[in-house]
């Protein structure tokens, strides 16, 4: 990462901390490492996004129903997901700091130094044989690369490494009463199980035929070691997970048609395609027959903010032989009972936060007509995500301004989230709205009282109009579409 991306994600962290996105968990106690508050605009962000999603999954699709599963889970369901014995990362640890890195962010650290030299091919040619080696599960041969590539801590600035070992992700506790007498559960690493042991409940109750998808989203829980890049990659994160169940070998014309309908949703909210692209999986998962991501060009490089897996039968399989019920759909088109695929789509909802915020975030100078400049911090938040629709501002606070500002206040709430202030001069309130990304701004001022026009303000382009107050509210909702 260069000198100017990591200026500017610095600058977005500290935005998004002052002005009420994300706040360090437990602050006043010094903090929790990797983990994060949402604030008062963030939590809005956050919601707006998940509902934005799950429209797109659940009210636009006459085949895909939604559930809220449990985060407790009986243990065995992790054994048979083939977490308990495969959800782990390779590790590694410095001798002299006692540090815990993950062998794969040190190798791509190292291919982005290589990178920023102008080293391309060569930075390349490093992830491929990373890729390569983490697939074979070749860990002796991937400390050697690192010894090649003379990686240190950066905390002691020496290569005296350990050897590379598996580390599990998963947070275990304990259910009973009595820790003697209870049992060892864990905290979900990921919500797709809650949607496979209920396949046959969701589908008998909601009547739904092969092809048909069940969307999810809530919070997960994984033990990073190397928890980093702010809200990035955190400990407890939120995912937005759709299965869809097919009937077998249909998986591959599904697998690409959810990879190409996954970007177009990222499209659909104005972010240019430039920005995004395919990463093929080298190394597949355990239940995996085909699986890529979609990765954005966020401050620190293109990193991955959704998943799409071509699952096979494997989940519904394994949960079949461990709980000794039946997983099987009789489909009758073709009169037979069988187990379906399943093609995953699967997002990380803090992840794409965060892309939104990186995407939106812009320090801009503006040139005035007689010369100077000025600058502003703006928030391009899409209008339909933006955590404030509009602000409402009476220019003063007396005249009979604030009445009508309410009035205009009490008709829109109900329809979008709106934001009333008084205080400060019009300019100083211009900017905040800027900062948090609020699309549209109206001023109510004396002409008001004689016309019944207010003046809206685009935060995009800054221009301004004069309009009808009773055409604010429609004109709003047109944007939001």
């Amino acid at each position: 990462m260069s000198i100017q991306q990591d200026n500017q994600f610095q600058a977005i962290i500290s935005h998004a901390k002052e002005y009420g996105f994300v706040f360090p968990s437990s602050e006043i106690y010094d903090g929790l490492s990797a983990v994060y508050d949402y604030g008062p605009y963030g939590s809005e962000l956050k919601k707006n996004i998940r509902d934005y999603w799950w429209k797109s999954m659940t009210q636009l699709h006459e085949n895909i129903v939604g559930i809220d599963a449990a985060i407790f889970m009986h243990p065995t369901t992790w054994k048979a997901s083939g977490h308990v014995d495969n959800f782990s990362d390779p590790m590694i640890d410095n001798k002299d700091s006692k540090k815990r890195y993950r062998v794969d962010h040190l190798l791509e650290a190292k291919a982005d130094q290589l990178r920023e030299k102008g080293a391309d091919e060569e930075a390349d040619a490093l992830l491929a044989k990373m890729d390569a080696l983490l697939a074979a599960e070749d860990f002796a041969a991937l400390r050697e690369l690192m010894m090649e590539q003379k990686i240190v801590c950066s905390v002691s600035g020496t290569a005296n490494w350990t050897e590379i070992r598996q580390f599990n992700l998963m947070f275990s506790t304990q259910l009973g009463s009595v820790a003697e007498e209870s049992d060892t559960i864990y905290l979900r690493p990921e919500t797709a199980q809650g949607i496979f042991v209920n396949f046959l409940n969701v589908q008998k109750t909601a009547r739904m035929k092969i092809p048909f998808g069940i969307a999810q989203t809530g919070k997960a829980f994984r033990n990073e070691i190397v928890a980093r890049q702010f809200i990035f990659r955190m400990r407890e994160f939120e995912q937005m997970e759709m299965q869809f169940f097919v009937r077998p070998g249909t998986e591959g014309d599904w697998y690409q048609y959810w990879k190409e309908a996954r970007l177009q949703w990222h499209l659909s909210l104005g972010i240019s395609p430039e920005k995004y692209r395919f990463h093929d999986h080298v190394k597949l998962a355990h239940y995996a027959k085909e699986a890529c991501d979609i990765e954005f060009e966020f401050p620190f490089g293109f990193k991955e903010v959704e998943g799409i897996h071509s699952r096979s039968d494997f989940d519904l399989t394994q949960h079949q032989n461990f709980s000794k019920k039946k997983l099987q759909y009789f489909d009758t088109e073709i009169n037979q009972n069988y187990v379906p695929y399943v093609v995953e789509t699967s997002i990380g909802l803090d992840r794409m936060f965060l892309l939104i915020l990186s995407n939106a975030y812009e320090e801009e100078v503006i040139h005035k007509e007689d010369g100077s400049t000025d600058n502003r911090v703006v928030l391009h938040i899409p209008a339909k995500i933006a955590p404030n629709k509009l602000a409402i501002l009476p220019l003063t606070k007396k005249d009979g301004l604030p009445e009508i500002a309410r009035d205009l206040m009490n008709a829109c709430k109900p329809y979008f989230k709106c934001f009333y202030e008084e205080k400060d001069a019009i300019g100083k309130r211009y900017r905040r709205q800027d900062a948090i990304g609020t699309p549209f701004c109206v001023t109510i001022d004396h002409q008001t009282k004689e016309d019944q026009t207010v003046t809206i303000r685009y935060r995009d382009s800054m221009v301004q109009e004069r309009v009808l107050m009773s055409m604010v509210k429609d004109m709003v909702l047109e944007q939001l579409m």
